[in-house]
């Protein structure tokens, strides 16, 4: 946020114009209405003399640690996931050119993504919860940078996931190969990208609100 903006709406809010006007006059001005909710959102509606400004969320080292830690075990999480169902996939389907290979690797493939997951799915619900409980007893926390970078990024590389699944689909279909193992797999990475997509596009939302 411009401190400039933040500095005209401290003045104004001092001098007892209205936040209506205020956003009015700001609009007239060309800023952004994200900009100029974000700056009003800085002090709380309340009666007193002055501007009383509200708490920012404090950036720790700590808050970092876990939500980097959170989103890690979940792109590790998700990645097993996609690779043990493209492991069955193979398996109950598999190439009549790569049988002997496929069929040898199955079970150690099975073995080390559940293994992933056995450590992943843990960690990642105990430092979600960890979060989530932290974000319960000091709501400022929502408006963390690290969750705020690490949610778009999520957003970024699922949305670059559909895209390259839809791409891929178009260029097999093109091309008439579009097996059922091949439809699969692209329905498989399409639910997780799309999941996580969802999910946290409407988290964000739910912020923006």
């Amino acid at each position: 946020m411009s401190r400039e903006l933040a500095d005209f709406v401290r003045q104004a809010l001092a001098a007892g114009i209205e936040r209506v006007r205020i956003a009015e006059a700001l609009r007239q001005a060309g800023w952004q209405e994200t900009d100029t909710q974000a700056a009003l959102g800085c002090f709380a509606d309340i009666a007193f003399p002055v501007p009383v400004p509200r708490p920012k969320p404090y950036l720790s080292a700590r808050e970092v640690f876990l939500y980097l830690l959170a989103f890690g075990a979940l792109y590790v999480g998700t990645w097993h996931v996609g690779a043990m169902s493209f492991a069955f996939i193979d398996h109950y389907l598999p190439d009549p050119s790569r049988y002997g290979y496929a069929h040898r690797s199955f079970a150690d493939a099975v073995r080390w993504n559940v293994s992933a997951l056995i450590v992943s799915v843990p960690l990642f619900l105990w430092t979600f919860r960890i979060i989530e409980n932290g974000i319960a007893i000091d709501p400022t926390k929502r408006d963390s940078r690290p969750r705020k970078w690490l949610t778009y990024l999520t957003l970024l590389v699922a949305a670059s996931v559909i895209a390259g699944d839809l791409v891929m689909l178009v260029y097999n279909v093109l091309g008439g190969e579009y097996g059922l193992r091949f439809l699969l797999k692209i329905t498989t990475v399409g639910i997780l990208a799309g999941g996580a997509f969802t999910y946290f596009l409407s988290d964000m939302r739910r912020e923006e609100a």
